[in-house]
């Protein structure tokens, strides 16, 4: 019986959440991920996508590296794929 009230704890706790993470997600009209990283493959002397994330701020940060060894982070918006600045 002492499940019971952790699991209505966690059950609540996981509904008022929930608007939170919503309020995190791209806009209905973004571009698809897959098209906004196909974008950064094409920037000079890219190699590889090290790590993408969304900002709760509305928009993309991709980290890769170059050919060089460096690493380059860009933010790009979700909706034109272009870099915020």
């Amino acid at each position: 019986m002492k499940m019971l009230p952790a699991t209505f704890t966690l059950s609540a706790a996981l509904a008022l959440a929930a608007p939170a993470l919503a309020d995190q997600m791209p806009p209905n009209n973004a571009m698809t991920l897959s098209k906004i990283i196909a974008q950064v493959e094409q920037l000079p002397d890219f190699q590889f996508v090290k790590e993408v994330d969304w900002d709760s701020d509305g928009y993309y940060e991709v980290e890769y590296r170059t050919g060089a060894g460096r690493d380059v982070e860009v933010k790009l918006d979700p909706v034109t794929g272009k870099e915020r600045r």
